[in-house]
């Protein structure tokens, strides 16, 4: 029995109990900006800091006038100066213990009454000290979760884990768990939103290591009386301290090296990697790269005519498409695309990383574009709509529409099977992609409709681009020369169609269609279509929008296997 090891907790946090966040959370979540004004408050006042102590613990060692400092000066500007010449130093000591004291008091109650509990309809999070606040997220809303690990909360073994659902500031965040809680607990809440509670047992507990958990193992505390019938060693408690602060470190390390992605989570065959090489090479091939070399060409050329103006003008301006370029790359190491069991998880990051997931039949449209400057590479991005997710939400709502930042088009084409299965090899949208991507009006067995010759009255140069499709339930829509772009939406999950024709199309008798999905970056539209071909075309898709939208279960995933 001495060899034992001591018992580790069982956590499930998806057992409708409510539950704590990880201890650390008020320090990551807000103590880190506390400790930087702190911080900069020492830096900017470090010469009297100094010589504050030394008069508190070597009095001798300074003048009794603290520097020349009298009445007359400026408090504002030099406070250590005049609480020592005022000999107020005991009780700024005491002002300084009581904000420690109020500030740690106050992280603590926010831990403390911070807490949050999954039921098999909800996620709900109650938080607040002075004005309580208790909000839900229904299971059958949840379009996503993202969890996200940064570099400084990796340290402390914590990550952020936020379930994303349909409206406008609807997402609710868990900030922060054990790291080695939030898959786990993902997998739960994903499970339940799946429709298949009913026929599935309780979720399996996860055995954790006490500091991942937050909760105390059971364990004698150091100079304990041992137990009955078992001598305490000299040296035990220092020992079994040691060991534990030597497994902590290399947990740490272990998550640090270890892949974002589980090679046992998802099948070789769908995941997606992206060569670092490739990343930098259309990264700087970007459009950001473009407007690099114009700055840069106007610094040189205000250096050689000495017009330093210049340099006051576009400096600041090249340092943040620079900074911009670094952290697009950086980005998108490690980036990672693959179908598991509960959806479409997308990681990235190398110190800071991110990943999530999208379950199935929360893809609204689909778009993969190709800018110029990729076209010799056979580059090809993919970025999607998703409810609960808009570009105007900031760079990181916009990374997570991003599931493919550059691919080659066998990348695009099995991306696009895990977002639509319909669109999976084999199947009659499988085939149309590639023509979508590349194909031009009029080619032989393109499957893509034709665009009348009097279109390049209003698109000169992308009319033969312009076309449409649709099999299987989903509109394929292609455009652009500059950009290649090809479109595709579920008609399951589409809103509404819209066709429209100015004065100038109508004299041309063309017409405008506009398929209406979620706010996000895809843009489903077709610019030119022959005005009866588009009355056709807008019948035919709103009839069978509503069939398919009857006819979808694709949000009831689980409850599909389970009747299987």
């Amino acid at each position: 029995m001495s060899g034992a090891a001591p018992a580790k907790p069982v956590v499930d946090l998806a057992d409708g109990e409510w539950h704590r966040l990880h201890p650390a959370s008020p320090l990551l979540r807000g103590g880190l900006v506390f400790i930087a004004i702190a911080g900069f408050v020492i830096a900017n006042l470090r010469e009297r800091v100094v010589e504050f102590f030394l008069v508190v613990f070597a009095p001798g060692q300074l003048d009794d006038g603290f520097g020349e400092w009298s009445d007359e000066n400026d408090w504002g500007r030099d406070p250590i100066g005049g609480i020592v010449a005022n000999n107020l130093v005991g009780w700024a000591l005491l002002a300084v213990l009581l904000v420690v004291v109020l500030v740690i008091a106050g992280f603590w109650l926010s831990w403390r009454m911070h807490t949050f509990r999954v039921t098999p309809e909800a996620v709900e999070v109650r938080s607040g000290i002075l004005f309580r606040s208790h909000r839900s997220a229904r299971l059958d809303r949840i379009q996503g979760i993202n969890i996200t690990r940064p570099v400084f909360a990796r340290l402390f073994g914590a990550a952020k884990l936020e379930v994303q659902v349909a409206g406008q500031s609807g997402n609710m965040q868990l900030a922060y768990l054990g790291s080695s809680l939030t898959d786990g607990l993902r997998r739960d809440i994903l499970r339940l939103a799946s429709g298949a509670r009913a026929k599935s047992g309780p979720a399996p507990a996860v055995a954790l290591p006490a500091v991942a958990s937050g909760e105390a193992a059971a364990e004698p505390l150091p100079g304990a009386a041992p137990a009955a019938g078992l001598a305490a060693a000299p040296g035990a408690a220092p020992a079994r301290i040691g060991s534990r602060a030597g497994a902590i470190v290399g947990q740490r390390v272990d998550e640090f090296l270890a892949p974002e992605l589980d090679p046992e989570l998802a099948p070789p065959e769908s995941v997606v990697h992206i060569p670092v090489g490739r990343i930098v090479g259309s990264t700087l091939l970007g459009g950001a790269a473009f407007w690099m070399l114009v700055v840069a060409g106007v610094v040189v050329a205000g250096i050689l005519t000495r017009q330093l103006w210049l340099l006051f003008s576009f400096v600041p301006a090249a340092i943040g498409l620079v900074s911009y370029l670094w952290s697009r790359i950086t980005k998108s190491l490690r980036y990672s695309i693959a179908g598991t069991p509960d959806g479409v998880r997308v990681g990235y990051g190398l110190l800071s990383t991110a990943n999530h997931t999208i379950p199935p039949g929360r893809v609204h449209a689909v778009e993969a574009t190709q800018w110029i400057f990729w076209r010799p590479f056979g580059w090809w991005s993919v970025r999607i709509n998703v409810a609960g997710q808009s570009v105007t939400n900031g760079s990181e709502a916009a990374q997570r529409t991003q599931v493919l930042p550059v691919g080659t088009a066998e990348d695009v084409q099995r991306v696009i099977a895990l977002l639509l299965p319909e669109a999976a090899e084999g199947g009659p949208v499988a085939g149309q992609i590639g023509s979508g991507l590349t194909g031009r009006s009029g080619q032989d067995g393109d499957g893509f409709s034709a665009t009348p010759k009097r279109g390049a009255w209003l698109h000169p140069f992308s009319w033969r681009r312009i076309g449409w499709a649709a099999a299987d339930g989903i509109a394929l829509l292609r455009r652009g020369s500059l950009v290649r772009r090809l479109v595709l939406v579920p008609l399951a999950r589409m809103q509404s169609v819209a066709l429209s024709a100015g004065p100038v199309r109508r004299g041309l008798g063309l017409a405008e269609l506009r398929l209406h999905t979620v706010v996000g970056p895809v843009v489903p539209s077709l610019p030119v279509i022959e005005r009866e071909a588009g009355e056709a075309l807008f019948a035919h898709l709103a009839d069978e929008a509503v069939e398919r939208a009857n006819e979808d279960r694709s949000q009831h995933w689980g409850r599909e296997t389970a009747d299987a």
